[in-house]
């Protein structure tokens, strides 16, 4: 991508629009690993990707496998944008001294995870309270003895509602709850995603300078997406857990990263850091194969090419 200049406009039209399309066909997935990752032991309602699914359709309806996807479809095309034009800032001006080397690939993609945590954890934040609400739901009504005492859930809560109730109790930092894990799985993800993509690309070029085919840009970003969203699960499912305000009254609650990591390991065995993982990579593959077509074809530039040119 570094010897490809695309107008900042362009980079962050074509991140939009492929977030956009991919969170649509994706999204259900993405509630069902959510749902899947927030159970704990003695409490599961699902025992697969499928399960949850159909037994979501079968109580909520097939709109509520959507739970969520209002706030994503809000915030991805900004979260989108800034990852992808990150990404390729940094790599444009550490490559302007030489060869991008790995090393230098690595620090590129550091900057982009880092850069999309601003728009990341309050999306997260809203999106799983969402999400999760369906399962909280099913929970009460199948173990009424999982419910917390005290514990008063709005129905159907709004990412409104829970956005003035954080802003309300804890200001700004409650839509930052769990930014440090966060930090953790898109920093990580993005040093692994950025160059892996970039090499399997540059394998499929045509030529030393041609572009790579886009079948090849897709399945580059396929393969290098679902390998980094393996890879960072265990943070995935602790940044899940964290983030989660409603829990049932047997469900563990936690401090922080290290009281999460402790408790999960002692109360559900090492396993349970790679719960949704195949969701996840289901999730993050064709998201992640979407965006790099739909930047590689340029769609931002043939949107920005009907916009009236100034003389100069």
């Amino acid at each position: 991508m570094a010897d490809k200049q695309i107008s900042l406009p362009a980079k962050l039209i074509n991140g939009g629009v492929a977030g956009l399309i991919g969170v649509t066909c994706v999204f259900p997935i993405d509630l069902a690993k959510t749902r899947l990752q927030n159970q704990q032991n003695g409490s599961r309602l699902y025992t697969s990707m499928s399960d949850c699914l159909i037994k979501t359709i079968r109580s909520e309806g097939y709109f509520g496998m959507y739970r969520g996807a209002a706030v994503n479809l809000t915030l991805v095309t900004p979260e989108k944008a800034i990852k992808l034009a990150a990404n390729d800032f940094f790599r444009h001006h550490l490559s302007k001294d030489g060869k991008l080397t790995l090393v230098k690939e690595m620090l590129a993609g550091c900057g982009a995870g880092t850069c999309q945590v601003i728009v990341t954890t309050p999306m997260e934040m809203l999106k799983i309270q969402l999400q999760d609400a369906g399962r909280i739901a099913a929970q009460r009504k199948l173990m009424p003895q999982t419910v917390a005492p005290g514990t008063v859930e709005p129905k159907s809560p709004t990412a409104m509602q829970i956005s003035r109730e954080l802003f309300r109790e804890k200001g700004i930092a409650g839509l930052y709850k769990g930014l440090g894990a966060t930090l953790l799985r898109d920093v990580p993800f993005s040093i692994i995603y950025f160059p892996l993509f970039a090499n399997l690309n540059n394998l499929g070029k045509r030529g030393a300078e041609g572009p790579a085919p886009f079948y090849v840009s897709f399945l580059s970003g396929c393969a290098a997406g679902s390998t980094a969203a393996v890879a960072v699960n265990p943070v995935d499912v602790i940044k899940t857990r964290l983030q989660s305000l409603n829990r049932g009254s047997t469900e563990d609650t936690y401090s922080g990263v290290t009281d999460c990591i402790r408790k999960i390991l002692r109360n559900e065995g090492p396993a349970a850091f790679l719960k949704g993982a195949y969701c996840r990579a289901l999730v993050i593959a064709p998201l992640f194969g979407i965006a790099q077509v739909v930047y590689f074809l340029g769609v931002g530039e043939y949107i920005l090419s009907f916009l009236p040119k100034k003389d100069n």
